[in-house]
């Protein structure tokens, strides 16, 4: 029997807890051997990443236990934190450790604990170290260093380095052996030839961005040392967002050279490239962690790859044909981490109606099936939203794309008559992308009666690079004026309650949400907001107030400050506080470096006193992106007290947010 009850007030077995115990994926796949390895979220446990070991046959374990934290600090974001071997005693596997960011060796089969391979760092974010590869035949593990060299976030370098196995580095900084010198500000995806003689890896410098324009660079190999480094390919207006040899000693590279990231072979003399299959479509993206892998080798030649327009899927590509044949399967993101073994490729995938898992794929009889991580129904999958993508008409007539999730729960219904509220999910980035995959998070409000539309704003990855470069020196306009074009057309055709809408983001969606509440492109469209680690004030992130991969982003995204200071103060939520007419929430993790607390406050004391009601909850050891389970639950539990309160409904069981005006 079906009830009526107003929408945001059904009842619903999709609990905050339930949502935070399934938040996060599998990430950082390798094959050691004929065993598969990744990390894994644990937000139980504080948040921390394990390391997983599927042995060849299929028993798997945690081999570090708590609190060992597979993770690292690397552009903040973190990079690639594990590599493995295999050997006659069993695997020889080195990490890095997020409580000291140290590089540790350690042998799983053996009772000898972890042991560290380099120093502590004495200034500022001290060492760090990412992507690290093992190379036995030199005795060493070659990985990026980031080195902090003041105690300023911008003080600091990066090299390609080579860390001693036998740990004679762990007291003595001196023992590293760097491979390259620091003349680019940015180094990741060090690939060495099949022959050992030439190594190719990308750089870039400030202000670009990755996504913006890299180099591939590449050097001969000899007694160790890279020498005669010169680029290949790429510069300002092209990136290159991955490289990898094939067998053959060929070279193939993910660029988008054509608008499109495709995948090209590339004369390593000449740098003269060639388009294996042209699409319009995505073969990489953006490249927000050193070691992300859109596309891997086989050992027969073949090339797995993830592409797509959109959604994403896996195929496996002829190099000499240019032929791709995907695989089959409802999953419809395919994550940036591959890892062959053999004939086999193993990624991360997830589809509308199963969370993220490890999925391998045999690519002699075309079977795909799940290893890891397996998608489990916690809840019925009758309380599963199903969405379906939108194409929207912007400002102009430009396409806006998203995912609209309209509210589903098998056991309710709203009162005739009765429009659903819509909360517009505004993704991070904002070069970024939200795919359509299952979220309990999502699920948490859908279930409730609450609608939500996920928008691929103009800026946003996997539709080329001129839907990414809408947002270039409009950043506050074009991914405000998007999401609105969402939310209005759903009013307009009758599928959300124009008088309740609201927006919700984190990090830049955090920015996009703020800067909706004081934009004039938006007056009186949303009826409350949640922000969530935010940027708020243009001007502090441009001088000094975030971490360096960041620091110059708001070139490409606003401009040059000096030029054009009125922009910043204009699109600035912070300078614009009289503006605020909706209520809010704003979520804020204390160890926030990326967007500090600094700019929430700054805003709030200009909020307090003008009558608005809101909410500040702050949440100490969050950091950029909540992993707690206990925090995770607090921010969706104030997120709907925040709806009930602004739409009028009961929210049964959910805590009261108090909201001071």
């Amino acid at each position: 029997m079906v009830t009526i009850a107003p929408h945001g007030s059904w009842e619903s077995p999709v609990s905050a807890e339930l949502a935070a115990a399934g938040d996060g994926r599998p990430e950082h796949l390798g094959a050691v051997g004929d065993e598969v390895w990744w990390t894994a979220p644990r937000p139980a446990e504080g948040g921390r990443r394990a390391l997983v070991r599927r042995r060849a046959d299929g028993t798997q374990e945690s081999v570090l236990p708590a609190p060992w934290n597979v993770r690292n600090r690397v552009h903040e974001y973190g990079g690639t934190p594990w590599a493995g071997m295999s050997t006659p005693d069993g695997p020889v596997i080195v990490f890095t450790d997020f409580a000291d960011q140290r590089l540790y060796a350690f042998e799983p089969d053996s009772a000898s604990a972890p042991r560290p391979l380099t120093p502590l760092g004495a200034v500022g974010g001290g060492l760090r170290w990412c992507e690290p590869q093992l190379r036995p035949e030199r005795g060493e593990v070659w990985c990026v260093l980031e080195e902090f060299t003041g105690e300023g976030p911008s003080e600091v370098r990066r090299v390609l380095a080579a860390v001693p196995l036998d740990g004679s580095a762990a007291q003595d900084r001196g023992a590293v052996r760097e491979l390259t010198d620091d003349s680019r500000r940015f180094v990741t995806a060090l690939r060495v030839s099949p022959d050992g003689r030439q190594a190719v890896w990308i750089s870039w410098d400030h202000p670009s961005m990755p996504w913006d324009g890299t180099e591939l660079r590449i050097a001969q190999v000899g007694d160790g040392a890279l020498t005669g480094a010169r680029t290949l390919l790429g510069g300002p207006q092209e990136s290159v967002a991955q490289a990898e040899w094939l067998p053959d000693g060929s070279l193939l590279a993910a660029t988008d050279r054509t608008g499109w990231w495709n995948l090209h072979r590339v004369d390593t003399t000449t740098g003269a490239a060639v388009n294996l299959c042209p699409r319009e479509e995505e073969f990489a993206a953006g490249l927000w962690k050193p070691g992300q892998r859109w596309f891997a080798p086989l050992p027969s030649g073949l090339v797995a790859a993830v592409h797509g327009r959109g959604d994403t899927r896996l195929g496996i590509l002829d190099p000499h044909t240019g032929e791709l044949a995907d695989v089959p399967g409802a999953w419809t993101e395919w994550a940036p981490t591959l890892a062959v073994h053999g004939e086999r490729v193993t990624g991360v995938a997830a589809g509308p109606y199963t969370a993220y898992e490890v999925v391998e794929l045999d690519t002699r009889t075309g079977r795909a099936q799940v290893i890891g991580a397996a998608h489990e129904d916690r809840v019925d999958p009758a309380y599963y939203p199903r969405p379906h993508h939108r194409t929207f008409a912007g400002p102009g007539g430009r396409e806006v794309h998203a995912h609209v999730y309209p509210p589903h729960n098998p056991e309710f219904a709203a009162p005739d008559g009765e429009l659903p509220p819509y909360v517009v999910w505004v993704h991070g980035g904002p070069t970024g992308h939200a795919p359509l995959v299952l979220d309990l998070s999502l699920a948490y409000f859908t279930s409730r009666g609450i609608g939500v539309v996920e928008v691929n704003y103009g800026g946003s990855t996997g539709y080329g690079r001129e839907y990414r470069n809408r947002l270039r020196e409009q950043w506050g306009v074009v991914d405000v004026a998007d999401c609105a074009a969402a939310a209005r057309a759903l009013a307009e055709e009758g599928t959300a309650d124009p008088a309740r809408l609201a927006v919700r983001g984190g990090s830049a969606g955090g920015w996009t949400a703020a800067a909706s509440l004081t934009s004039p492109l938006t007056e009186g469209l949303y009826a409350c907001a949640a922000v969530i680690y935010p940027i708020l004030d243009l001007a502090g992130w441009a001088c000094g107030e975030t971490h360096d991969f960041e620091s110059q982003y708001l070139v490409s995204l606003v401009g040059e400050l000096a030029e054009v200071p009125e922009r910043f103060a204009e699109r600035s939520p912070v300078n614009h506080a009289e503006r605020v007419r909706a209520p809010f929430v704003l979520l804020q993790g204390l160890d926030d470096v990326i967007c500090p607390p600094v700019q929430c406050e700054r805003f709030l004391a200009l909020v307090e006193g003008r009558g608005v009601p809101h909410a500040y909850l702050t949440y100490e050891g969050e950091g950029h992106g909540f992993r707690r389970a206990d925090t995770m639950v607090s921010a969706l539990h104030a997120e709907l007290s925040l709806y009930a309160q602004t739409f009028g409904f009961d929210a049964p069981g959910v805590p009261p947010l108090e909201l001071k005006g």
